[in-house]
């Protein structure tokens, strides 16, 4: 009987604690700090109910944005393989025309990408995501359309507009779910579309022009009359399956709900609610953060090699296979990104499982510089095309490692819109600058592109490792600050507003 009643003890506590533990969480959702002012967290979280509630976010939330963001890729990048396939004859480009045609995007997708994170924060993601995918699904639609450059750049112009919002629209949505050594590797999940929208897009594209004719269209038309038709049904479907936040989620309970807004609050610290209203002075906190600002510059240098692989992929191959036929040569770009999209996953999953992101900016720019080396050195086929390898292998991961990282060295919602808004629009200046690095009278060895790349890369790997070194000094110099002294007076309030000024935040490498 003592045995069967020390069990039955032993159950009742265990459930009560269980209870205790819920309250707690519940409480910490409710309006209530989950750290105190020195960023010790105040919640001691079931691990095993944490993994289920990963994985159920994960089934739910992530194939969803990443087959969106798959064709916002594609719908963008199919222009060189559109090239391929005659477009610059049937539109009557000549010179540098096609290079003015892909700068166009890039000016009206650098000037919305900060507005458009805050329509994302203000409509919620769940709204605004669809709504942005079937806008640029319908811009692609129409380039099929397009008779002269003119239209071309019109049409090019508003793709940007609508497809500015995607990659820090997407990132930012993923942060009002994930922890911070979470989120790389979940962004990795949907950026790696990027690689694989390279290899699927030319296979989808090889697939398109076997066909003799779509309606009335027919060549590289057909092209972006079909990926724009899929990305509009996508975009109708993201209305149904995409919810902005944990607590609107139908699909999660009442203590998983309170058990993913509690986990996020551990993380942030002094802070009393995860989705806080827009504030100007958080907003630019987020831009002018040391990280953020020194992470964008290097997410501009690793987008003039990663864009550049986009929009001329197919134009390299061609130069490496002339005499092979366009739908072999679609099909030689397909390898080198599919290789590229597994180090895509790779590193931020390593990040993830070691919670460090700062060593891969350092350890990936060495396979983009002898990438480039490579290119500059030889002009023998097979070394040259093997070089585009482990130029993707190095270049593609950056997306998600750099977006994760300003996110996690922001505490409050506002600023991690602002900041991964301002990282995106610092890599699409680098997209910008790719449309100019491969230029018709360098062709065939392109010295100047490669050179440029070969640049950017070494000082990409010069960057991360200085970033990575000032981010631990300042770390030790805040640990001698007093914190009770340089909080005192503050409210709760005034503390919130601090964001990463804190005493008490550190900067997570």
């Amino acid at each position: 009987m003592a045995t069967e009643k020390g069990a039955l003890d032993g159950v009742v506590d265990e459930k009560a604690e269980n209870a205790h533990a819920s309250n707690v969480i519940a409480a910490a959702e409710r309006g209530q700090a989950a750290t105190d002012q020195y960023g010790r967290v105040l919640i001691e979280f079931d691990r095993a109910a944490e993994r289920r509630l990963r994985l159920k976010i994960d089934l739910c939330i992530v194939p969803t944005v990443a087959l969106l963001y798959l064709f916002c890729f594609i719908d963008r990048a199919n222009i060189g393989n559109a090239k391929l396939a005659g477009l610059e004859k049937d539109l009557g480009l000549t010179g540098n025309d096609y290079n003015t045609v892909l700068s166009i995007f890039y000016i009206s997708y650098i000037i919305f990408e900060i507005p458009c994170n805050i329509a994302c924060k203000w409509m919620g993601p769940g709204w605004f995501l669809p709504t942005t995918t079937l806008l640029f699904g319908v811009c692609s639609l129409g380039t099929a359309f397009v008779q002269d450059i003119h239209a071309a750049s019109g049409v090019r112009f508003l793709l940007g507009i609508f497809e500015a919002g995607m990659l820090p629209g997407i990132a930012y949505y993923l942060s009002r779910w994930y922890r911070r050594s979470e989120l790389a590797f979940r962004l990795a999940l949907y950026i790696v579309m990027a690689p694989l929208a390279g290899a699927f897009g030319g296979l989808l594209a090889s697939a398109i022009l076997t066909l003799d004719s779509f309606g009335s269209l027919h060549t590289w038309r057909m092209i972006f009359a079909i990926e724009g038709i899929i990305t509009i049904g996508l975009g109708l479907i993201a209305f149904v399956t995409l919810t902005d936040r944990p607590e609107t989620a139908r699909w999660l309970t009442q203590e998983e709900k309170d058990l993913a807004i509690a986990r996020l609050k551990a993380e942030r610290v002094s802070t009393t609610e995860v989705l806080d209203k827009m504030d100007r002075t958080k907003m630019l906190l987020g831009i002018f953060n040391p990280v953020t600002l020194s992470t964008s510059f290097i997410f501009l240098l690793n987008n003039i090699t990663v864009q550049g692989l986009a929009f001329f992929a197919p134009t390299i191959v061609r130069t490496i296979y002339p005499n092979a036929s366009v739908v072999s040569q679609q099909l030689h770009t397909v390898p080198p990104y599919v290789v590229g999209a597994f180090f895509t996953v790779l590193f931020p999953f390593l990040s993830w499982r070691f919670d460090n992101r700062m060593v891969y900016f350092v350890i990936a720019p060495p396979l983009m510089i002898i990438g480039y080396i490579m290119f500059l050195a030889s002009t023998e086929p097979m070394v040259r095309y093997g070089a585009t390898f482990l130029i993707a292998c190095g270049a593609f991961s950056f997306g998600a490692l750099c977006n994760a990282h300003v996110s996690n060295n922001v505490v409050s919602d506002t600023a991690r819109s602002s900041a991964i808004g301002t990282t995106v629009m610092f890599g699409n200046l680098g997209g910008l600058i790719s449309t100019w690095s491969f230029l018709p009278f360098d062709a065939p060895n392109y010295h100047i592109g490669n050179g440029l790349n070969l640049a950017t890369s070494t000082l990409t790997m010069i960057l991360g490792a200085c970033l990575w070194m000032w981010m631990k000094w300042d770390n030790k110099r805040r640990d001698k600050v007093d914190i009770d002294q340089a909080l005192r007076g503050m409210s709760q309030k005034q503390i919130q507003d601090l964001d990463w000024r804190n005493p008490a935040f550190r900067w997570r490498t």
